[in-house]
C-alpha cells in the first residue's frame, strides 16, 4: 500500500536514479542554469579534462552577476565583466550551451529569466551555482543552488549525489492587508523562527494566503527560503502556475502541453501527506517588515522599534555587533532612520509586479533631496513590459535612475555599490556585513516600503505619504 506523499517526496522519487550508501541518492538533473561568475570556470575545467557537456540542450547560460547596469553598458561595464564575458561566450559556443548574451532579448537575472522563458516548469529538477535557485520552487520544481564542484559534476554527468533532507510545511492562512506583500510574509517567518528555522529541511509553503499569491509573489516567497536556512522552497503547482506558463517561449505546446498539464496536476501533496515539521502563520497578523541588523532574522515591523538586547550572552553580543555596524540604537523607532540610497531590483523583487507596486507609491512624487534611488529591472523582458506601461517614466520623473537588467547592488560584485557608511533601503535578499559594498548598511524590505522611503528620505511606509 502506497502512503500519501508530499510534493517533495513525489519530486524526489521522480528524479532518484539510484539509492546509494549512507542515506544518499543519485538524482537526475533536468535543467542546469549557468551565470557569468561560476559558469566560465566550470566549463573551462570540463574542457581541460577533454570532456563534453553531458546535456547541452538542458544547459543555459546568462551574464547577470558580474555585469554593471549603467545605461549604455558594454563588455567593460565592470572588472568582473571584463574577466568573464569573453570566456563565457567562447566556452558556450565551443560546448554547445545556449547563451542569453548581454545584447539578447532574453538577458536578465538567472532566476528571473528561467520562469519567464518557460524553462522553469513544474516537476523539474533545476540547479544553478547560486543559492537563490530555490526561487524556482514556486513552480513545484525541485530547485536548489550548488557549488563549483557540483557544477562540474552536473556538466559532466547531468546528475548529482544528494542526501535527502527532512520536510517542513509552512501553512499560511488568512488574508494579507493591502500594504503587505510576499516579502513581508517571508521576513515575518524568518523573524519569528530565526534564519536557521528551516535548516536541514525542504520547505513547502501552503495555505489559503499562499494560494492567493500571484506567481511573481510566490517566487519572492521561495527566493528567501534559503535565508530561512532551507536549501529548497516549494509551492504546489495550480491553475495560477499553469496560466503563468502557458505560451512561454520554452514551455510545451499543443499535445505536449496537455500531457505536461496532466502530469503537473498529480504533483501537489496528497491530503494525508506527512511532514517532519509543521509551522503555521496567520496572514492577518503580518505587517510591513524591514531588517535593522545584519541577518534577515534581525527584522521588525517598519512602524516598530529596534528590539532591546536579548538576555542570552551570545544573542546579546550579536545584537550589539549588528547595531554597531548599522549605526543604530536599541529602542529607537526604525521609521525615524535617515537613508542615503534606495535599490529596487534583484531576483527577490525585480519583476514587473514589484515595479508596478513601487510605481504606485512613487507616481506624482519626488525622491527626497540627498537620496540616490535606482530601479533595476530583473530582465530585458521586465524592462520592455515596464516601459510599455510607462513605469520607467514614472520613476524617472520622480528622480529615480532607470538601469539595465542585472543583479546590480544586490551583491555589489559588478561595480554597483553602496559607499562605506551609507544606508540603503533595498529590495534584495541579503543584509550581511558588506553585502552591498564594504561598510555599506543595508535594510531589506519590500518594494512599496523601499519606494516610500525614497520619497520620505528616511525609512517609512506608503501610508505616511497619504
Amino acid at each position: 500500500m502506497t502512503m500519501d506523499q508530499s510534493l517533495f517526496e513525489k519530486l524526489w522519487a521522480l528524479h532518484r536514479v539510484e539509492v546509494l550508501e549512507g542515506a544518499r541518492d543519485l538524482i537526475a538533473i533536468d535543467l542546469h542554469l549557468l551565470h557569468d561568475l561560476s559558469g566560465p570556470g566550470a566549463l573551462n575545467a570540463l574542457k581541460k579534462r577533454g570532456m563534453a557537456v553531458a546535456a547541452p540542450g538542458q544547459t543555459f547560460a546568462v551574464p547577470d552577476h558580474g555585469v554593471g547596469t549603467m545605461p549604455g553598458r558594454g563588455d567593460d561595464s565592470s572588472e568582473a565583466s571584463r574577466k568573464t564575458l569573453q570566456p563565457l561566450r567562447r566556452l558556450c559556443a565551443d560546448m554547445g550551451v545556449t547563451l542569453f548574451d548581454l545584447d539578447s532579448e532574453e538577458q536578465g537575472i538567472v532566476h528571473v529569466i528561467g520562469p519567464e522563458q518557460g524553462l522553469t516548469l513544474p516537476g523539474l529538477s533545476i540547479v544553478c551555482g547560486d543559492s537563490h535557485t530555490c526561487t524556482q520552487g514556486a513552480f513545484g520544481a525541485l530547485a536548489w543552488g550548488i557549488g563549483s564542484t557540483e557544477i562540474l559534476q552536473v556538466l559532466a554527468t547531468q546528475m548529482l549525489i544528494l542526501e535527502k533532507p527532512k520536510s517542513m510545511r509552512v501553512t499560511i492562512d488568512g488574508t494579507l492587508a493591502d500594504d503587505v506583500d510576499a516579502k513581508d510574509l517571508i521576513l515575518a517567518i524568518i523573524g519569528r523562527w530565526s534564519a536557521e528555522g528551516g535548516a536541514g529541511h525542504v520547505i513547502e509553503f501552503a495555505g489559503s494566503a499562499v494560494r492567493a499569491l500571484g506567481m511573481e509573489a510566490r517566487m519572492t516567497l521561495c527566493n528567501l527560503a534559503v535565508e530561512f536556512g532551507a536549501r529548497f522552497g516549494l509551492i504546489a503547482p495550480d491553475e495560477t502556475t499553469f496560466d503563468y506558463l502557458r505560451g512561454r517561449p520554452f514551455a510545451p505546446r499543443g499535445d505536449a502541453w496537455d500531457t505536461a498539464l496532466s502530469h503537473w496536476r498529480t504533483l501537489p501533496s496528497d491530503p494525508d501527506a506527512r511532514f517532519d515539521a509543521e509551522l503555521h502563520l496567520d496572514a492577518n497578523d503580518v505587517v510591513p517588515h524591514i531588517t535593522w541588523g545584519v541577518s534577515l532574522d534581525q527584522v521588525a515591523p517598519v512602524t516598530g522599534a529596534i528590539p532591546e538586547e536579548p538576555s542570552d550572552a551570545a544573542g546579546a553580543k550579536a545584537h550589539r555587533q549588528a547595531l554597531d555596524y548599522m549605526g543604530l540604537e536599541a529602542g529607537s523607532r526604525i521609521a525615524s532612520t535617515p537613508i542615503d540610497r534606495v535599490f529596487i531590483g534583484s531576483c527577490a523583487n525585480g519583476r514587473l509586479s514589484d515595479l508596478e507596486r513601487a510605481a504606485q507609491v512613487v507616481a506624482g512624487r519626488r525622491v527626497a533631496d540627498g537620496v540616490e534611488a535606482w530601479v533595476v529591472p530583473g530582465s530585458r523582458s521586465v524592462n520592455r513590459a515596464a516601459q510599455e506601461r510607462g513605469l520607467d517614466a514614472v520613476f524617472r520623473e520622480a528622480g529615480f535612475e532607470w538601469r539595465e537588467p542585472g543583479c546590480s547592488m544586490c551583491l555589489a560584485m559588478n561595480g554597483d555599490q553602496v559607499a562605506r557608511g551609507e544606508r540603503c533601503v533595498s529590495t534584495s535578499n541579503r543584509n550581511f556585513v558588506g553585502r552591498q559594498g564594504p561598510g555599506a548598511r543595508t535594510h531589506v524590505t519590500g518594494p512599496a516600503v523601499a519606494a516610500a522611503s525614497a520619497i520620505l528620505g528616511r525609512i517609512g511606509t506608503p501610508g505616511e505619504l497619504a
